[in-house]
């Protein structure tokens, strides 16, 4: 499963974009972090590693709704 492990301090929230067993806890062991997520800056400032969630995904991870809305708001490397 590819989805958000929260970090940063109480009330300051500070997303990594990971790829992790599906029934770990939220912020459990990943096995690799692929992005970051930070809504506090104006715009929020998304990080993704295409190619390794590409990757991921042709492996049989599934995306979880928030970071395949993530995935489809960033623009493509040229």
């Amino acid at each position: 499963m590819i989805r958000l492990a929260r970090f940063g301090a109480r009330k300051q929230p500070y997303y990594r974009v990971v790829v992790i067993e599906k029934d770990r806890a939220r912020n459990g062991r990943s096995v690799e972090v692929v992005g970051t997520y930070n809504p506090r800056t104006n715009p929020a400032s998304i990080n993704l590693n295409r190619e390794r969630i590409d990757y991921w995904t042709s492996k049989g991870a599934q995306m979880s709704e928030i970071v395949a809305k993530l995935f489809a708001k960033t623009p493509v490397a040229a």
